[in-house]
């Protein structure tokens, strides 16, 4: 056991004498803020799209339940978690673009 941990220091203490440093390319911060943003706003868009159709796919069941109460509960609980989804996701979307802003005006990016 004790030349498994001493193997093991070994080996870590050569991998961290020999690294080589690696030098950060300057990036722009607006480019990557920009992808990133695009990229949660196609999230956000799908998660909306598919939010309003299982809307639609509760409202239908809720009115073809024909006054069967298993059918018209399972079309509460769909339209319930429908908007309860899209309420986390738009919250998600907001908090980010607060988050976003918070991050530009510490980094000093423009805009």
């Amino acid at each position: 056991m004790n030349k498994k941990i001493i193997v093991t220091s070994s080996l870590a203490i050569m991998a961290l004498i020999f690294a080589s440093p690696v030098l950060a390319a300057s990036a722009d911060v607006t480019k990557i803020e920009t992808f990133i943003k695009s990229i949660i706003q196609i999230l956000v868009t799908l998660a909306g799209l598919i939010s309003a159709g299982f809307f639609v796919w509760g409202g239908v069941s809720y009115i073809t339940s024909s006054g069967n109460p298993v059918a018209l509960d399972q079309a509460k609980n769909t339209i319930k978690y429908s908007a309860i989804g899209l309420i986390v996701v738009l919250g998600a979307f907001i908090l980010t673009n607060i988050i976003s802003d918070l991050a530009t005006g510490a980094f000093g990016a423009t805009q």
